[in-house]
Order: structure tokens, then C-alpha cells, then sequence
């Protein structure tokens, strides 16, 4: 049943209200599959964390490959993954062949 205008009616919870949370680690949870939140305990003071609609979370999540994407081909001149860095500073930090750091 629609309400006037044709549109539905807004139900709060039904719209605010996420699944409920499960920890993934002592930082983080999940409420939706695939979709991972910092706990709102660590955001009370510097980042309050803002209130989405479910559709509006799910949506964002399902379309971040896209923005990833898009945000490559207009600035980046060329993509560079984690692990391949993370590998590059461990070779820096381990000393060289006469056995002195530099």
C-alpha cells in the first residue's frame, strides 16, 4: 500500500536500523554481509559517526569498486597495491650485504 503522492510510507527503524552488529575484531564489526564498520565506541569524541539508511549503506558499498575505479582513472598515473609496499619497506629495513645500516 502506497501512501499519498504514491510514495511509500517511511518507517524509521525499518530505514535506520541495521541488522545486528558482530564483532570482527576489538575495532571493527560487521551488520551487513561484506560490509565492515570501525565500532562506534572509538567514535564518540574526534569522528562521530553519521547516522545512513540501510538502502544508503548498502549502496555505497555495492558501488565502491566503481569510485575505485573512477577515481584511478582520473588521478592516479599509475596504482600501486599494499602488499608490494609493505614488501618494498621491509627490503629497506633490512641491512645491506657489509652487514652496516645505512
Amino acid at each position: 500500500m502506497t501512501g499519498p503522492g504514491g510514495a511509500y510510507p517511511f518507517r524509521y527503524a525499518e530505514q535506520y536500523t541495521p541488522p545486528p552488529a558482530e564483532p570482527v575484531t576489538d575495532v571493527a564489526r560487521t551488520t551487513f554481509a561484506h560490509l565492515y564498520e570501525v565500532d562506534p565506541r572509538l567514535m564518540q569524541v574526534w569522528v562521530l559517526q553519521q547516522e545512513f539508511p540501510n538502502w544508503d549503506s548498502l549502496r555505497i558499498m555495492t558501488s565502491r569498486h566503481d569510485h575505485l575505479a573512477w577515481m584511478h582513472r582520473h588521478f592516479a598515473s599509475r596504482v600501486v597495491d599494499g602488499s608490494s609496499v609493505l614488501a618494498e619497506l621491509d627490503t629497506s629495513d633490512t641491512p645491506d650485504a657489509s652487514g652496516g645500516d645505512q
